[in-house]
This record gives C-alpha cells, sequence and structure tokens, in this order.
C-alpha cells in the first residue's frame, strides 16, 4: 500500500472541513430550513437538501456500509428514506444529523444483507468507489484508497466516529447523539482512531520506502 503525505491531513485535530464554525452553523441551518420547506412540498427546495447534504450522505456511507461498491445505492436509498419521512421531520436536530441517522440505518440494513449473501466485491470497483467518494480538492485516488484501507482496520464504533467528525465534519455533540453516546466517548474513540491510523500509517511508510518518498 502506498502512503502519500496527503493521508495524514486527516489525522490533524483540526476537522476535515476549512469552514468556520459560524459557517457550519449556517450551512446547518440552511439545509434544516431547506429540509422543513422541503417538507411542505417545495421541489427547489427539495433540490436544495439533496445537494447540500449528498457528499456528507456517501462519504459516510462509502467508509461505514458492508459493501462499498453499493455506496450510490445506499445514498439513494437514504435519501427515499427521508424524503418519504420528511413529514415527521420538526428541525429539533439538525438536517444533516436527522439524514446521517437515516444513513445510518441504511448501513446496518445493508449489513444485514450483505450477512445473508456472498460478497462478490471486486477489487477495481472497490477502488472505483473510493475514488468518486473523496470530495473534491481533497483526497485524491491513491490517498482515497489508502485512507479506506487504513480506516477498513478499525472497530466500527471508532471508524464511525472518526469518518462523522474528522470526514463528515460533524460537530462532536450531534456525534454522539446520533451514536446514542456521550460527547467524551465520541472523542476518545476518535482520538483512539487516530492514535491507530498513524501507527498504521507509519508501519505502512517503513513497510515501503520508496512508496512514501515518491
Amino acid at each position: 500500500m502506498v502512503i502519500s503525505p496527503a493521508v495524514s491531513v486527516a489525522f490533524d485535530e483540526t476537522p476535515h472541513a476549512a469552514r468556520t464554525s459560524d459557517e457550519k452553523t449556517y450551512a446547518d441551518e440552511s439545509t434544516t430550513a431547506w429540509a422543513l420547506a422541503a417538507r411542505g412540498g417545495d421541489p427547489a427546495a427539495v433540490e436544495h437538501f439533496v445537494r447540500a447534504l449528498h457528499r456528507d450522505v456517501r462519504t459516510y456511507v462509502t467508509y461505514l456500509g458492508a459493501d462499498p461498491q453499493a455506496a450510490d445505492d445506499l445514498a439513494q436509498d437514504t435519501f427515499l428514506r427521508a424524503l418519504g419521512s420528511l413529514h415527521r421531520f420538526e428541525g429539533r436536530s439538525s438536517a444533516r444529523t436527522w439524514l446521517l441517522s437515516i444513513a445510518r440505518r441504511a448501513v446496518i440494513d445493508s449489513y444485514r444483507h450483505a450477512s445473508a449473501r456472498p460478497r462478490l466485491a471486486d477489487t477495481d470497483d472497490w477502488q472505483t468507489v473510493a475514488e468518486f467518494a473523496q470530495p473534491r480538492g481533497r483526497l485524491g485516488f491513491e490517498e482515497g484508497i489508502a485512507l479506506a484501507e487504513l480506516l477498513e482496520a478499525l472497530p466500527d464504533e471508532r471508524r464511525e466516529a472518526f469518518v462523522l467528525t474528522q470526514l463528515v465534519g460533524l460537530p462532536y455533540a450531534e456525534a454522539a447523539e446520533l451514536g446514542d453516546c456521550p460527547v467524551g466517548t465520541v472523542r476518545s474513540r476518535v482520538a483512539r482512531a487516530r492514535s491507530s491510523l498513524i501507527k498504521s500509517l507509519r508501519e505502512a511508510e517503513r513497510a515501503d520506502p520508496v512508496g512514501a518518498a515518491a
């Protein structure tokens, strides 16, 4: 596994996005407002809601799903479930947290489905999915593959906490709400995940010094 130095960016203490706290708050308020408007049948609001949160949902289900090849299907399933449940959304939490909770259930269902059938994942297809999951301007194809392989080795709860807070950019409090656990637990899981990832990164670099220096 060739590791690019760019992968280490994901292990920094700073969140994945360069946006300020105020910008994130404004973005969450906007998507929540669109979700509430979409609940009333506004087609433009539905489009804004889906476009604003599609990348976050896609990233989440790609890294946590039982079958990375099915990321597009999982994202579509998430939004179909959400749009069918919008009449029950009251804005008590942000639309992003609410939507990711639906994505979480979709991922759990995918695990159940995958456990009932043989896995037919093809490496090339898996890599293609990981490439498409990378937000523009961030990790590229090779870095995305490397990060996905490192994340795969983490325990489920730590991987989820890391993906939610460091890749999706969810605040720790909202990640705790989504995972139904204390904020301190999320922070601990992220810290342990980061330590494990850094250790794995260093081991990979030692095992492939030529690739690491490239």
